[in-house]
C-alpha cells in the first residue's frame, strides 16, 4: 500500500494532545483542591455562582449539565461546608436560590491560587502570551462545539 502524499496528508490532531494536558491538569487540580475540602464539580458551581445574587436551583442545574438528584447532591456538600446558601425563591416559594457565602467565595479564591500554581506547572513551557492565546482557542472551541461553557 503507497503512503499518502504529503499534500493530502491530514493535519496534526489535538485530540490526544488535549487528553494528555486535560488528565495532568485534572490530577493536579485533584491534589490541590482536596485539602481545600473540594472536588472539580464544587469548583464549577461555585465558579458560576460566583458574581450572581443566586440563581434558582434548576438554572444551576441547567447550566452545570447535571440531573436534579445530583445537583442536590452536589449542594448539599456544599452548603454543609457554608459555601453556599439556599433560600426559597420570593417569587415562587416552591423553588430554591442559590447563592454563594462570604465563605464560599474565599475557599474559591483560595483554590483559584493553588489552582494557578497547576497552570505553571502543566503550562510551564508556555509564556503569558501563549497562555493567552491557548485560553482564547479553547474557549473559541467549547463555544463553537454546541457545548455552553459554564465558566465563561
Amino acid at each position: 500500500m503507497a503512503s499518502q502524499p504529503v499534500a493530502s496528508q491530514p493535519a496534526h490532531r489535538s485530540g490526544a494532545l488535549l487528553d494528555h494536558l486535560a488528565r495532568r491538569m485534572r490530577l493536579r487540580a485533584e491534589s490541590v483542591l482536596a485539602p481545600l475540602g473540594l472536588r472539580p464539580r464544587h469548583l464549577v458551581a461555585l465558579t458560576v455562582l460566583r458574581g450572581r445574587d443566586g440563581i434558582t436551583q434548576q438554572a444551576l442545574s441547567t447550566t452545570l449539565e447535571i440531573d436534579g438528584t445530583n445537583i442536590v447532591g452536589l449542594l448539599n456538600e456544599l452548603e454543609a461546608e457554608d459555601l453556599i446558601e439556599r433560600r426559597r425563591s420570593p417569587e415562587d416559594r416552591r423553588r430554591h436560590v442559590v447563592a454563594l457565602t462570604e465563605a464560599g467565595a474565599k475557599r474559591l479564591a483560595e483554590a483559584e491560587c493553588a489552582l494557578a500554581a497547576v497552570d505553571n506547572e502543566v503550562l510551564g513551557a508556555l509564556d503569558d502570551s501563549q497562555r493567552e492565546v491557548l485560553y482564547t482557542l479553547l474557549l473559541q472551541a467549547a463555544r463553537g462545539s454546541d457545548v455552553s461553557c459554564p465558566l465563561d
